[in-house]
């Protein structure tokens, strides 16, 4: 193909460095008939693309115009670009032109047609060979799995979001897909913020109750367990207060589930749950207990994440259940023997999440009102119920939503994102979800039902022996792990990063001339440090802080070298702790 001569070039260097990318671009049914016909020379006597109208993109304005400013003027060598529209290149080829080679370059592009008409023009095959250029498709999935990789980005310098202007007269894909990305981009930077600011407490947690975790039990019994049965998520909204006691005079065969916290609000309707959950790794959730009845909930049993706090655990009256989340020692080690959740933003996505891979027919949200309308935001019983009456709320944080009639709702930042979380899950869970709306929030994706519909469409109902066999299974779960055994990592790691320390500091004497050599052992040190997936999740905050010294900086002078050392040390606290909680003597079999 003449007119693309760099385009067979290219997609071999993907099929080498992007697979990924490459399988998507080769599934993709492509408009070679387009690609002949849309290329040509414009009135700048540049090359163009033909929209459906007959007119080039590029008739208006010419490229050097709209991509002048497309240079990063910010930390340009720790930074990112997101480039939305790739059109033939123009903009593409500004940033790789104008940024250091440690600068990354992720393009996207709705239309695979448009992806051809770039990588036809220019030859990429160095920037993709150096990881600096890398292309992505457009789904929500591949998108995010890029935007966690640019983690050292988001903290040591910056993501400069692109969106082509030429690329927008195609059609509004491209601005859709920029708010999309956006979002994204909003939604992960505060998880990095709650992540560097709350890992330590949150793995600590788990630490702590390592012991605890393998005494208890395993919810894996669990897996399947809920088929031909309709699970109820109560939740803790004003609407709670309505349903609640309807429910409790004929709560007929479904499984009952709510979480920790909104135990309280719950027992206040008349309902009894089978089991609750508790993820908040907070160690204010121990507020709780001011209101709950423990004669009540001695035989309730909690199913909770291994980073809830220790002492909140430890109050807990009832049999507790540990279920490992991302983000802690699990995802890496324990993945085989266990399931893994993505706990999510609001303990009633953990809910929906968790009875989905239990198995249930129906989940029925009640009491999931995410807003609320005049002065309460929570059923009576929850700690929580009085908080617009004493202003708790922060004023920054609230916002408006509107009811199923178009009516306003008072609502919070925190419950908006949450709300389009769930929004998200429906889509994939195998269960149906379904709401039974008090008036507050409309949940996409969940049809809203009153008590008529619930009674008349058997919602409350079970095949024969369901329940039987879901609380045989609950009576399972608390059948104790084997203790896994793991060796003491501070030994070598005391007597690696002594020697190491020794040799950086032979190295800063003379820092003029060793710059490369530092830099190449500051590399080892922070490869030497994410080498022990177990360790890993604990170290986090280290980890990153290494890759500034590593990665982040070319260049070094004598005040890094204290740094260096500051780093070291915490690490060795905290290897120390990890083997004094993990490293369990005793009777032990291999995981």
């Amino acid at each position: 193909m003449s007119a693309y001569p760099f385009l067979k070039d290219n997609i071999e260097a993907l099929e080498t460095y992007n697979p990924p990318f490459y399988a998507w671009l080769s599934s993709q049914d492509i408009d070679e008939e387009k690609l002949h016909n849309s290329l040509f020379n414009n009135k700048w006597d540049i090359l163009d693309w033909k929209m459906e109208n007959g007119t080039g993109i590029f008739e208006a304005v010419p490229p050097n115009v709209i991509y002048k400013s497309w240079t990063p003027n910010e930390k340009p060598e720790t930074s990112a670009t997101f480039i939305i529209g790739c059109n033939v290149g123009y903009g593409l080829n500004q940033v790789l032109m104008s940024t250091p080679n440690s600068h990354k370059v992720i393009v996207t592009d709705p239309n695979p047609e448009m992806i051809l008409a770039c990588l036809g023009q220019t030859d990429y095959r160095p920037f993709l060979e150096s990881g600096k250029l890398h292309f992505c498709s457009a789904d929500e999935s591949s998108l995010m799995s890029i935007i966690k990789e640019l983690d050292l980005q988001f903290v040591y310098g910056k993501i400069y979001l692109r969106l082509d202007m030429p690329s927008q007269q195609i059609g509004p894909e491209y601005s859709i897909l920029a708010s999309t990305l956006r979002s994204m981009m909003e939604s992960f930077t505060a998880e990095m913020t709650t992540l560097r600011l709350k890992q330590d407490v949150m793995v600590g947690n788990e630490l702590d109750n390592f012991s605890r975790i393998l005494k208890d039990g395993s919810i894996s019994p669990l897996h399947g367990a809920g088929s031909g049965l309709n699970a109820v998520v109560l939740g803790a909204g004003p609407s709670l207060a309505q349903f609640g006691p309807e429910l409790a005079k004929n709560p007929g065969q479904a499984v009952y589930a709510t979480s920790l916290q909104g135990l309280p609000a719950v027992q206040r309707t008349g309902i009894k749950p089978h089991f609750c959950i508790g993820i908040d790794f907070n160690s204010s959730m121990d507020r709780v207990y001011k209101q709950l009845d423990k004669e009540w909930t001695k035989d309730i049993p909690l199913i909770y994440s291994t980073k809830l706090d220790n002492k909140v655990l430890a109050q807990y009256p009832g049999p507790t259940i540990p279920m490992w989340t991302v983000g802690g020692f699990g995802t890496f080690v324990f993945g085989k023997h266990e399931k893994i959740f993505d706990a999510g933003s609001n303990v009633s996505i953990t809910l929906a999440r968790f009875l989905d891979w239990c198995g249930f027919n129906k989940i029925l949200l009640v009491g999931q009102d995410f807003a609320w309308k005049g002065d309460s935001s929570h059923a009576p019983g929850h700690q929580n119920a009085k908080a617009v009456e004493r202003n708790a709320y922060n004023p920054v944080m609230l916002v408006e939503t509107e009811d199923a009639n178009g009516e306003k709702l008072s609502s919070t930042v925190q419950y908006m994102t949450s709300k389009y979380e769930m929004e998200e899950d429906i889509k994939k869970l195998n269960a149906t979800v379904l709401n039974l709306y008090g008036g507050c929030a409309v949940i996409k994706g969940a049809r809203n039902v009153d008590m008529q519909e619930v009674n008349a469409e058997g919602l409350l109902s079970a095949q024969d022996a369901g329940m039987n066999r879901f609380m045989n299974a609950m009576s399972m779960t608390s059948t104790p792990r084997p203790l896994p055994s793991f060796e003491p990592r501070s030994p070598k790691w005391t007597s690696s990063l002594n020697h190491v320390t020794k040799r950086l500091e032979k190295l800063f004497r003379k820092h003029g001339k060793n710059q490369q050599e530092i830099h190449k052992t500051l590399h080892e040190v922070y490869a030497f440090i994410r080498q022990d997936l177990l360790y890993m999740p604990y170290l986090y905050n280290e980890i990153l802080d290494m890759a500034g010294l590593a990665r982040a900086q070319s260049s070094y002078s004598p005040k890094d070298l204290p740094r260096f050392k500051r780093i070291v040390k915490k690490i060795m606290t905290k290897v120390r702790r990890m083997d004094r909680s993990l490293c369990i003597t005793g009777n032990r079999k291999a995981a």
